[in-house]
């Protein structure tokens, strides 16, 4: 089930990701459906498309109504799929899920202070409130390549999994899939979530917060597709920024939307 979130407030740099639902779908409905690697056409695939959540400015009040949203959408047995918005929406989405779940986290940036803005709830922080929630060992970060000090502190002390772009590419993208599958296989269940920056903004422009020397296309789109199985219990998709965008950053979104869930629903068939 589809759910939009068009919340961007705690924004820092490039402001507009609560446009993206809008135009992520406008690409949807003008790129093909069919899936070569899966073998799937999304148009056969049973989607709802709840529409987009009501949110407020309030970023608390917000990530309670995505973790009711997404909770319902788990009770009826449906796997949620939302399009933010900024990053900070997979906090409420994670608080509704089982303790025991693994979270893998493709991204840019670690997400991982303590604080920022002098708020402890941003998108600069929304991974390290979620290792809070599902622990340290229970997360797995891809394409990441721009932290501060006290992230990659972080990241050593509590020995957190991690795969930066020039890593992936010294094993080897088969290698690097093998890992991303054994780190998920932990786990009787795994969320999914792609910031649109852990793309190279060669390939992804229209971004909240670019940085240079991410991963490609192909890169990213076989390591979700991997995670996209029959354990995976929900996904989102966030940080597109139409505005700085020619449509190519939306293009790229609804392409990778429809590889997970042609994916998924290959999974069910084997």
């Amino acid at each position: 089930m589809v759910v939009g979130v068009p919340y961007d407030h705690t924004s820092s740099y490039r402001a507009g990701s609560r446009f993206a639902p809008h135009a992520i779908r406008e690409a949807s409905v003008n790129i093909e459906t069919f899936s070569l690697r899966a073998g799937v056409d999304v148009e056969n695939v049973a989607i709802h498309d709840a529409g987009d959540l009501h949110i407020v400015d309030d970023v608390s009040q917000t990530l309670s109504r995505v973790e009711a949203v997404t909770k319902d959408i788990l009770g009826a047995r449906k796997i949620p799929v939302l399009i933010g918005g900024e990053h900070t929406i997979t906090l409420g989405a994670v608080r509704s899920l089982p303790d025991s779940v693994g979270v893998v986290s493709f991204d840019a940036h670690g997400d991982l202070r303590n604080e920022y803005g002098g708020g402890e709830i941003s998108h600069a922080t929304v991974l390290r409130r979620i290792t809070e929630k599902v622990g340290t060992e229970n997360v797995l970060v891809l394409g990441i390549r721009a932290v501060c000090k006290e992230e990659v502190d972080f990241i050593k002390e509590h020995h957190i999994e991690k795969l930066t772009p020039w890593e992936l590419r010294a094993m080897g993208l088969t290698e690097a899939a093998k890992r991303v599958e054994a780190f998920a296989r932990k786990f009787q269940h795994t969320y999914m979530t792609i910031d649109s920056d852990a793309l190279d903004p060669g390939f992804a422009p229209g971004i909240a917060n670019p940085e240079f020397n991410g991963l490609t296309p192909d890169e990213l789109i076989t390591l979700a597709t991997t995670v996209a199985n029959e354990r995976m219990i929900g996904f989102d998709l966030v940080e597109v920024c139409p505005n700085y965008d020619t449509g190519i950053t939306s293009a790229a979104a609804a392409r990778i939307i429809f590889e997970v869930i042609a994916q998924v629903e290959k999974s069910k068939h084997h």
